[in-house]
């Protein structure tokens, strides 16, 4: 399940709680990537969602392949409707934050620390579930997602670091003249 809140997470148990004297059934869900469990009133359930369908992740795919689509407003308006789209739930609103504030290669020096947050946070939650979804390594997901982004360097995007994240950039640059022929191959 997709609790948009937090993220991905299983849904591990059925529980029934007491809060202040009333009687509350719950879920238990657990989410590995944060090492937490968290609890979801059952009559708050369409707070959750399934996880994406294959068909959905390749719409999600051409979403970040097209072009960004970036109003002409102030950044704390745009920031704003980003949060509000990640927090949605819906995964090709999550993909349009992540096509929208992606900026390739250059995102250390054409983005703010407020944009690397959001965009940071956007691409964590589709990463994870495209990760679970279509049942590849995270360094292979990341490929894909990278791919259909133009991106290269993701790793010097990354300002959370993790084992496996941290022999990203050794495959990122040795993979990259291939990955281009690989484009033009396909």
């Amino acid at each position: 399940m997709v609790y948009p809140k937090h993220g991905v997470g299983q849904i591990t148990e059925f529980k029934k709680i007491n809060i202040g004297g009333i009687d509350v059934e719950t879920y238990v869900i657990k989410f590995e990537k944060d090492k937490a469990n968290g609890m979801v009133p059952v009559n708050k359930q369409s707070h959750l969602r399934p996880l994406a369908t294959i068909n959905q992740v390749n719409k999600c795919i051409s979403i970040l392949k097209s072009k960004p689509k970036i109003k002409r407003s102030m950044w704390s308006r745009r920031a704003q409707e980003y949060e509000a789209k990640i927090s949605s739930g819906k995964i090709y609103e999550l993909a349009e934050v992540v096509r929208d504030l992606n900026k390739g290669d250059d995102l250390m020096v054409d983005q703010s620390y407020s944009e690397r947050q959001l965009f940071e946070k956007a691409y964590e939650r589709i990463l994870s579930e495209f990760q679970i979804i279509l049942n590849l390594s995270l360094e292979d997901t990341q490929k894909k997602l990278d791919k259909a982004l133009k991106r290269n360097l993701v790793s010097q995007t990354q300002t959370t670091t993790s084992p496996v994240k941290q022999a990203t950039p050794e495959l990122s640059e040795e993979d990259s003249v291939p990955e281009n022929e690989e484009t033009i191959e396909s």
